[in-house]
């Protein structure tokens, strides 16, 4: 069979199935049962004009709907300012590729650099990395870091209060890697800290995984945490919301040993998922346990200011089983979206934005309590993001919001509802999700 869209000829492919022993391209999958093998031609239309094309994406981009955001759940409707994607998407950004010549890539280098400088700084902690995939892949990454610095502990502690999207991706890359993932138990909505004592003194335990604010948008209290993970040989690891670190207390102030996160909240767009960024910050200590690739300064020959590919723990630069991580991928785009929305926002606007969100959820809050219909789920302090319990139909409430245009909340029980709010919400908009709350 030919296939149109395949750069070959047909001689060449002869020559190629040749080389290893096959008749036809049907022949590669042949041990793939035909059951779940694609039996038809591809719904692929015919070449079309450019005009054509973009009618055919506006019209396909006329089918989404435009919703008023009060869900979170890791994902979060902040204010992205116009600048931000305007430089990202000049051609210097979009296509550069990966440094790997520090002579032709200085640009590149130079923003990462400041990237790193910036995460190191919003989250209190000495070294950054040049960013990871996204959140969950980057705790799921600390947890092989504390396994691997540990010399006779593969067993890694996990809150129940961190977010369960985080905790199966956790689950997953510790599968594969020999380490052994424990829940510490919750009570009221945070962690049990007597639980987590009791569990590190038995022993065997190489890290400590929490979340702030947790998956119920808690502020959890994590004093002396630190001091009781390092006192049994455990490393403290915190998974933070960067964007609210410019009000709340930094991983480093706790005594983290590494700090990851999702750094969407830092003015990327929701997008449908994606594509975002993760972070990883450590102490210089654990700097060389650190997957990824970090970015630093020197000066050349002539004494000017450069930058370079300082360490490179990826199995593509070095030997396989010396290798950290197999990571492949930075994220570098979305590092500079995150450094350049950093720049723009400056530390008062980062800390306006996070007050907005705070204050808009606190007071969004109150007036759902006010209706009667509503009960706060926990009786401990949040940021901007809540859990209420709903004295009656939880689907029937939230399909309403959704005829009205409002993304109104995430189901998180059969009676409870998270929201969340950003600065971009109003109070006319907080307003109108209430009124409709009490019809």
């Amino acid at each position: 069979m030919q296939y149109k869209f395949f750069p070959h000829t047909q001689e060449e492919i002869t020559e190629m199935l040749n080389c290893i022993g096959m008749k036809s391209l049907e022949d590669l999958y042949a041990e793939v049962p035909k059951s779940i093998r694609f039996g038809r031609n591809y719904n692929l239309p015919e070449a079309k004009s450019e005009i054509e094309i973009r009618q055919l994406f506006e019209n396909l981009g006329q089918k989404n709907r435009q919703l008023t955001i009060f869900a979170g759940n890791g994902v979060y409707d902040h204010y992205t300012p116009s600048i931000v994607p305007n430089l990202v998407e000049r051609s210097e950004f979009l296509t550069s590729y990966t440094p790997y010549q520090a002579e032709i890539s200085q640009g590149t280098l130079h923003y990462i650099f400041e990237y790193q400088s910036m995460m190191a700084e919003l989250t209190g902690m000495e070294i950054s990395n040049a960013s990871m995939y996204d959140g969950s892949t980057a705790t799921a990454e600390a947890a092989l870091m504390a396994a691997a610095s540990a010399k006779k502990a593969n067993t890694v502690l996990v809150s129940e209060t961190v977010d369960k999207k985080i905790l199966n991706v956790i689950k997953t890359y510790a599968s594969f890697h020999g380490v052994s993932i424990e829940l510490i138990v919750e009570k009221r909505g945070v962690t049990l800290r007597e639980a987590l004592n009791a569990r590190l003194i038995e022993g065997g335990v190489a890290g400590v995984i929490v979340q702030q604010p947790n998956r119920f948008g808690i502020i959890e209290d994590y004093t002396g945490y630190a001091d009781i993970c390092h006192e049994q040989k455990a490393l403290f690891i915190m998974n933070s919301n960067p964007a609210d670190l410019a009000l709340l207390k930094t991983p480093g102030e706790w005594g983290a040993d590494i700090a990851v996160g999702e750094g969407q909240s830092l003015g990327i767009p929701m997008a449908f998922g994606g594509p975002y960024v993760g972070y990883m910050c450590c102490t210089e200590k654990m700097m060389r346990k650190m997957p990824g690739r970090i970015v630093g300064k020197t000066v050349d020959k002539n004494g000017q200011r450069v930058f370079v590919l300082t360490l490179q723990a990826r199995e593509q630069h070095i030997r396989r089983e010396k290798a950290t991580s197999n990571i492949c991928s930075n994220e570098s785009l979305m590092a500079l979206f995150v450094t350049i929305y950093m720049s723009v926002m400056g530390k008062q606007g980062l800390k306006d934005a996070a007050q907005a969100s705070y204050d808009g959820a606190h007071y969004l809050c109150n007036e759902l309590v006010k209706t009667g219909r509503f009960t706060l789920a926990y009786e401990q302090p949040f940021f901007n993001e809540f859990c209420v319990k709903f004295n009656g139909n939880v689907d029937a409430l939230q399909n309403k919001f959704l005829e009205n245009g409002i993304l109104g909340g995430v189901k998180v029980a059969e009676d409870t509802i998270m929201f969340a709010v950003t600065e971009k919400r109003t109070k006319t908009e907080i307003d109108r999700l209430v009124e409709l709350s009490n019809i």
